[in-house]
């Protein structure tokens, strides 16, 4: 799973000096360039730096893009906003997911395009749903304004129904649910574990307890994925800041050494024709990760793995190597292995089924949190030293090794 690096990976000469994050809620009715501002500035200021300091610029996906609510301020808006002059930006909704922002960061300070490059995730989807209900990426022919037209893989999906990620995604589940064996009580401690984790972090979106009870009675959404399966639409921002290593020493916190990235695509970027769909673009991702580092699996202290959909963690779990395939289900049973206490603690701060949709980035940021030991109630014993960072895994994924000293 490991190979020998001959050649410096350029991400190994950045880090992670600060981090910041936004008020977090359900419909919050604030902007999303005003919750960004206010992201960004506690960033700057967590790692030490002025506005001034700021030379590089990167988001996902920007550019307007997706269902309201969901692609944040562009890069010219939160340059003017905070009057950066850049060396480098960036910003897009094409690579390896949401982290692709942070990896493409990452390489701009590699390569000395710039030196401390402010990298943000913003989304106001819960203000953006009103009082409805979550819609459909579809959208709706309704109030007289005809059927709509869609093109790209959309055309494909929508005549049969399939409007959302949760239908596409749900055939995951149901191939493993197959294959595997998968049962949804196993699937249900993905769940339970998040909710552990939310009801110590007070900024999580839902921290009353649940039992399985709870899970088994919940709604289904799209078989055999239930309500509790699903993300926590939510506002907020969230906002790193990669320098180069050179900064480490005036670093105003520990700083977190990005170690592997992981940007591998070798299967169809399709929901449904790839050509494991036990596994999805994960596989290809975490692969890549490992060719990049002498670190094992065995070496990652916590894992902070997506999960837009609790099926999702599960095959980020096999594709990073952490359990073999098809073994997940196992694997989690009983949730104590990846409980705070555990062999692999996970989402530690409650992931995106309890603490709240940020679309990956709050666990990236919760990655930074655990391994400068911050995490107060739920920070994991023993003084993590390796955290395993991933985000996406339909079509697309991208993946991150963090450590808290040069490795």
């Amino acid at each position: 799973m490991t190979g020998v690096v001959h050649e410096e990976p350029l991400e190994k000469r950045s880090i992670i000096s600060g981090i910041g994050q936004s008020e977090v809620g359900r419909k919050l009715n604030r902007s999303d360039i005003d919750l960004t501002v206010e992201a960004a500035i506690r960033a700057i200021e967590d790692a030490g730096l002025t506005r001034d300091d700021i030379d590089g610029l990167a988001t996902y996906p920007g550019m307007g893009v997706g269902t309201p609510g969901f692609a944040g301020p562009t890069t010219p808006e939160v340059q003017d906003a905070l009057r950066l002059e850049l060396n480098w930006h960036d910003g897009g909704g094409e690579g390896p997911a949401q982290i692709r922002a942070v990896i493409a960061a990452c390489l701009a300070v590699g390569a000395g395009l710039a030196k401390h490059v402010l990298v943000y995730r913003t989304v106001t989807e819960s203000t953006a749903q009103g009082e409805g209900g979550r819609k459909g990426i579809g959208g709706s022919g309704g109030g007289g304004g005809g059927v709509p037209r869609f093109s790209g893989f959309l055309q494909w999906y929508l005549p049969f129904g399939a409007v959302s990620a949760a239908n596409w995604i749900a055939l995951v589940a149901q191939r493993r649910f197959h294959e595997f064996g998968l049962t949804r009580e196993q699937l249900a401690q993905i769940a339970l574990n998040a909710r552990r984790n939310a009801g110590l972090n007070e900024n999580a979106v839902y921290r009353d307890p649940m039992s399985l009870g709870d899970y088994l009675a919940a709604r289904m959404i799209s078989t055999p994925l239930c309500l509790f399966d699903c993300d926590a639409p939510s506002d907020g921002a969230t906002a790193v800041i990669v320098s180069h290593r050179d900064y480490a020493k005036d670093a105003r916190h520990t700083p977190i050494h990005v170690n592997a990235v992981g940007t591998g695509l070798k299967g169809r970027p399709s929901w449904d024709q790839f050509d494991d769909m036990t596994s999805m673009a994960a596989r290809d991702a975490a692969a890549s990760m490992w060719k990049r580092t002498e670190l094992k699996p065995s070496d990652v202290d916590v894992a902070e793995l997506y999960d837009g959909f609790s099926i999702l963690t599960m095959v980020w779990l096999e594709a990073m190597g952490f359990c073999d395939r098809g073994e997940s289900g196992p694997f989690v049973e009983g949730g104590d292995r990846i409980a705070l206490g555990g062999s692999l603690p996970l989402n530690t701060a409650g992931g995106q089924l309890s603490g709240g949709r940020l679309h990956g980035f709050g666990l990236l940021h919760e990655a930074v949190v655990q391994l400068r030991g911050d995490g107060g109630e739920r920070q994991v014993p023993n003084n993590p030293e390796v955290a395993a960072v991933s985000n996406g895994g339909g079509p697309i994924a991208g993946s991150m090794l963090l450590t808290a000293r040069p490795r």
